[in-house]
């Protein structure tokens, strides 16, 4: 059986079609990444705007074509952090009824992290015992801290958060100059840090943990992608891929030092996403830090795959 799921996020609009292989393992059968950018300016009106919307649907009906071609059986959708925070998202599921005679569920950031920590541990060896996943949003950041069988299969989760911060959300309060000047910087990395540290009890569990946090999402990627300068993108180089902290700073000041123009022709880096990819930067190292952690792995999966373990 054939399973697609699809992740409507604040920027990316994620597809995945997967089914079980003979061991058992979760497979792609085809993945797609389109940005969507749907939580444009929804941080300052709390509605979503009229081209977002376009966007976004005009990717959906794309999607639909890809899983009616490739004989999907069940079929699930969502939206995380733009849907949850804005109106006008009538539409969207309206047009996702239309297509693939579902429901798009608006899932809360709790749910949405504890499908996050399955999807993120899916086809990655991690030992047992405890695990940190964290995943960079448009709009939201989760962490996540969970535990972890003998065969490095997510079997429950202890704690999450979602917080309201993301590379869409902070470029668009603080970023004016191009490229950012370092006053704008601090204040990004100031404003992750300060919501990170409303949730002291979450981090000192969190900095309990031994193994190095999982970090997920097309931020996390994109910086494992531009360190390794891999272009086209290769997930199967990423999932699974270790940085220390001071790979990551070195990629996000290196960024941080082009203009916008230069750093959509960087390798490894999406140009849609390169107007926001400082910011998401910045929030990885603020996670680093308030976790207390020299280095981060990075997960090619997220809400996707966990999604698709449920249908399948």
């Amino acid at each position: 059986m054939r399973v697609a799921t699809i992740d409507i996020g604040t920027n990316t609009t994620l597809l995945l079609i997967a089914e079980r292989d003979a061991s058992g393992a979760i497979r792609a059968v085809r993945e797609e990444a389109t940005i969507t950018r749907l939580g444009e300016g929804v941080d300052k009106t709390r509605k979503l705007a009229p081209q977002a919307i376009e966007r976004t649907t005009a990717c959906l009906a794309q999607y639909a074509t890809i899983v009616r071609d490739l004989g999907v059986s069940r079929v699930a959708v969502v939206g995380t952090s733009a849907m949850r925070d804005a109106g006008g998202g009538e539409e969207i599921r309206a047009r996702v009824r239309e297509l693939f005679d579902v429901e798009a569920r608006t899932i809360s950031g709790e749910e949405e992290a504890r499908v996050t920590f399955a999807g993120a541990l899916s086809g990655m060896q991690h030992p047992s015992g405890a695990a940190v996943v964290f995943d960079i949003g448009g709009g939201s950041t989760e962490i996540v801290i969970g535990d972890v069988d003998d065969r490095g299969r997510a079997i429950e989760v202890r704690a999450e958060h979602s917080f309201d911060v993301g590379s869409v959300r902070l470029t668009e309060r603080h970023v004016r100059s191009d490229p950012p000047t370092s006053a704008e910087i601090a204040a990004m990395r100031s404003a992750a840090l300060d919501a990170f540290a409303s949730q002291p009890a979450l981090l000192t569990e969190a900095r309990a943990v031994s193994s190095p946090p999982v970090g997920i999402a097309g931020t996390v990627t994109t910086i494992a992608a531009v360190s390794l300068g891999l272009s086209p993108y290769d997930g199967t180089r990423v999932h699974g891929h270790t940085m220390p902290r001071t790979e990551v700073e070195a990629v996000v000041a290196r960024l941080a030092s082009l203009p916008l123009a230069d750093r959509q022709a960087v390798p490894g880096l999406e140009p849609k996403r390169a107007d926001v990819i400082i910011a998401g930067g910045l929030v990885v190292l603020a996670v680093l830090d308030a976790l207390g952690a020299s280095e981060v792995r990075v997960s090619d999966r997220g809400v996707r795959w966990g999604l698709a373990e449920q249908l399948l």
